[in-house]
Formats: structure tokens, sequence, C-alpha cells
């Protein structure tokens, strides 16, 4: 056994090589041999030896191997090595551990003594080593929500008031390998509320794995359709338009953010084969219209995860085990109706107060009390006074 190597990975290693050394410190020993006793998944491929020896193997049973030393017989003071190969494509890993029973024997008579090292034991233990990744889409990317905008755009329940946007998201789980997964399970978690006293805002109508090779569960929302009750003058509606801020990023790692988690299971999953988990649910739009905010960011989390205990072990600085999925939802910054006409009137007032404001102003400054007719009199009767002046000069 090698220092480094801890355990033996299924499917990454062909074939396996036991480096046999015999060596005989008494008499010549006739009919000696050495026999081994393996697992019935491995196959002999063959006996290797660096010089001619005299060593042959016969495979006498499927899990039983026997090799002739130095026929016909071995020599007093000699050592023999040799290699004996088997094939390990094909051990399912149902045993925890490969082991090899290598004992050695001859014809001759042997003190008792002296036979506690003809009998050698090796083991290796067997693990699956893998390689998994996940990777998501999400449909649509993003959408537009908000008052004026056509509820065609939504769907609705039997019997329920609110506009839900449909979201669909598929995730995909790889193996790479170079073992198969024996099982292993998805986390998948979801901000569910705006806030953390507020309403849940997604409804999850299915889970589904594909190839039926898997289960998932969640938590059903038991009130999917919530209305935020308007408890709100239209002055604090016109104020909340007006200071629509940007964007709130809703992520589940953050610390106050109520998560939706949902698990999956799957079973065996071969090397280089994938399995998908298509997620179908609906969001509440109407607690969404409440928010002060422009967008809306939904970051939802998925991270697939081996179970150590199926004697799992993930290769180190391989692929990503966890996937992040974007989503937003953009309010199109347009008011309802009837905001619209308060502005207007609202505006209009204004307008009306400033002016009748400007106007007392001018009135106290004394812009309306000034004597026009005396001065237009005076103005008048100055040029009289010049043109009759004029006169009198041409006479003289």
């Amino acid at each position: 056994m090698d220092e480094k190597t801890l355990y033996l990975a299924l499917g990454a290693v062909k074939n396996i090589s036991l480096n046999i050394s015999i060596s005989n410190l008494g008499d010549d020993a006739y009919d000696a041999n050495v026999s081994f006793n393996v697992s019935r998944e491995l196959f002999f491929i063959n006996m290797w030896q660096k010089e001619e020896m005299g060593i042959s193997c016969e495979l006498l049973e499927s899990d039983f191997l026997k090799c002739s030393v130095g026929f016909p017989f071995m020599r007093s003071k000699s050592k023999y090595e040799f290699s004996v190969i088997f094939d390990t494509s094909h051990l399912s890993g149902e045993e925890e551990v490969l082991s090899f029973i290598v004992t050695a024997q001859s014809g001759n008579m042997e003190r008792s003594e002296s036979l506690h090292d003809n009998t050698l034991v090796l083991m290796v233990p067997l693990m699956h080593e893998v390689d998994t990744s996940i990777t998501g889409i999400m449909s649509p990317t993003s959408f537009v929500y908000g008052e004026s905008v056509d509820a065609a755009n939504f769907i609705q329940l039997d019997d329920l008031e609110c506009h839900f946007q449909p979201i669909n998201i598929t995730l995909q789980v790889y193996n790479t390998g170079p073992s198969t997964l024996p099982g292993s399970s998805v986390s998948i978690s979801f901000p569910n509320r705006l806030s953390s006293g507020g309403a849940e805002m997604f409804h999850v109508q299915e889970m589904v794995v594909g190839q039926e090779k898997g289960n998932c569960s969640f938590q059903k929302n038991p009130t999917p359709c919530i209305i935020p009750q308007e408890q709100e003058n239209i002055f604090h509606t016109i104020f909340a338009f007006f200071t629509k801020s940007g964007r709130k990023v809703l992520d589940c790692e953050k610390p106050g953010i109520s998560c939706l988690t949902a698990h999956c299971n799957f079973s065996a999953l071969a090397k280089e084969e994938s399995r998908t988990i298509d997620i179908y649910m609906l969001l509440n739009t109407e607690i969404l219209k409440k928010d002060s905010s422009s967008v809306i960011q939904f970051m939802s989390r998925a991270k697939v995860k081996v179970d150590p205990a199926l004697r799992v072990v993930e290769i180190a600085h391989g692929n990503p085990e966890e996937v992040t999925v974007v989503f937003e939802a953009l309010h199109n910054l347009e008011p309802r109706g009837y905001v619209v006409g308060w502005i207007i009137a609202i505006s209009l007032l204004v307008g009306i107060l400033i002016f009748l404001l400007l106007a007392v102003l001018l009135w106290k400054m004394g812009f309306f009390r000034r004597r026009y007719k005396e001065i237009i009199e005076a103005e008048k009767n100055r040029k009289e006074n010049e043109d009759s002046w004029d006169w009198v000069q041409k006479n003289q």
C-alpha cells in the first residue's frame, strides 16, 4: 500500500496490482505456492514477473487464485518476487473494503511458531469519488408589474383575486465522476417575504425530478393570495409614488431575510450523467405593488450535497456545488388613474395658490396703488408746455 493512497476510487482505477515477495529461510520447499482469496467482483488478468523464475498462476474459482512458485521446489534461502494483476472496473461498491487474503504454503512440514508470517491480509477502503456540479436557469429572468400593467400578463387561480406571475426554475445536477454517485440531495432557498413580518409571496405548485429518479419536499403556502389592505390616504400614496427608491436585493444569505426552502433527494447518478429539477411556482404581484422599490431582485440559491455515510468523497477544487439564480421584478413607474387626477388637481391648486401669493406680495409692495393717472396727466402737461415754448421761439 502506498502511504498516499487512502482509498480506492471506484471507477477511477481500471486494475490493481498485488506485488508479492515470498522467501524461504529453511530447507528446499516442495510444491511451494501462493494462494489468493479475492472478491468475486474482481477478474484475474495476468501474472507478471521481472525474470522467468518458474512461477505460474491458475484461477481455480472466481474468487480463488493459486500460483506455483519455483516448480517443482523452492530452493533454500531463495526469494521470489512477482505481481498479480486484477481488473477492478466491475466493482459495485457494495463492499466497504476490498480485501485480499494471501497465503504461502508448501508440501513440506513447517513449525507452528513460524506460520505467523505465512498469511497476509491486504485491505483498501472503497470510496465513491465524484465531482458534482449544479447549474440553473429561470424563466422569465424579469417581468414588469404595476397598477397600469395589463392583467392579461398574469394568471389568476380559481376564486382568488390576486394576480400571479408564473416563475419556472430548472436546475441540473451533473456528476463528472469518476465514480457513480450513490445518492445526493439538493437544498433550494427562495426569498419569500419583502420584510420579516410581511406576507409570503411565493406559491410552489409542483417540483418534478427528471426521469422520476428522486423526490422533493417543500412547504406549501396555506394562503397564496394576500392583498395588503390600503391604510394610507391619497397624500401618502402620492408621496410613496414620488419617493420610489432604486433596487432592493432579497438574498437568503443576508440576515433577517425570510426564505422558503425545498429539499430534493436523488437516487444513484452514474458518471457523466445529469439529473434535472423543474420547479413551477407563482409570485403574488399584489404584495410587490405595496413596496417602495422600483426594482426588486430575487436571488435564489441551490446547493448539491453528498452523504459521507454512503462513502462519497468530493474531488477537492472541482466544479462548483452551488448556484445562484437571479430574476427581477420591475415596477413600470406609472401611477394609478385616480392618482394622476389627484396629481393634476393638486398641481393646479398649488399653481393658483402661488399666483395669489405673488399677487398679495405685489399689492403689499404697493405695485397696484401707484398714481398712474396723475403721472400720465403731468407728463401730458409737460409735453404741452414744451410745444408752447417752441412756438413762441419760432415767432420771435
